[in-house]
């Protein structure tokens, strides 16, 4: 069981102005798998929203894994790995690199994400993409690697599991 934290970033979103339609997509993943979700919330682009939710969500010790999508593109206010960066203790550049190569077997568009990955403290924080069909893909990539990368955050030691990303079998449309 991981306890999930949910973020979602995006000024129209907060503003009420859109639908949450990443958060929700996580939301439903998280339930399909048994996930709590320990916390979920949206807050508006900037590192000035995003830095104290992180901070308080991963020093709160209730939440394993914490899921933010949204503000990882180029535009001036997407700036979710800068406040994923200035939290973090050490970063997991390979899962950030993994969830982009799984991306790309839908879009070309994948690399555009400056998503970043790391763990403060016990949990670990991974930034996903806004784009609904982006979340479906990173979440398809996480599967594998979720349990493991929150047990290993925790503390905990033991063999490493033998499955891989590529062999995780299904494609998006099995969410």
């Amino acid at each position: 069981m991981i306890r999930v934290g949910i973020l979602t970033v995006s000024d129209r979103v907060s503003r009420g102005e859109a639908e949450d339609r990443s958060g929700a997509a996580v939301a439903e993943w998280c339930r399909k798998r048994g996930h709590p979700i320990a916390r979920q919330a949206t807050v508006p682009d900037g590192t000035g929203s995003i830095v104290p939710v992180l901070l308080e969500w991963c020093d709160s010790g209730e939440v394993d894994l914490l899921i933010t999508t949204g503000g990882t593109g180029f535009t001036p206010r997407d700036l979710t790995p800068e406040a994923t960066r200035a939290v973090i203790d050490r970063p997991a550049v390979g899962v950030a690199d993994a969830l982009r190569r799984g991306g790309e077997a839908s879009t070309a568009f994948a690399v555009i994400s400056r998503g970043e990955a790391g763990v403060r403290g016990e949990t670990v924080i991974v930034n996903l993409p806004g784009s609904p069909a982006a979340v479906l893909d990173g979440l398809s990539t996480l599967e594998p690697l979720a349990p493991h990368l929150a047990r290993l955050a925790a503390g905990e030691s033991g063999p490493h599991p033998t499955e891989t990303v590529s062999s995780r079998g299904g494609t998006r449309g099995d969410e």
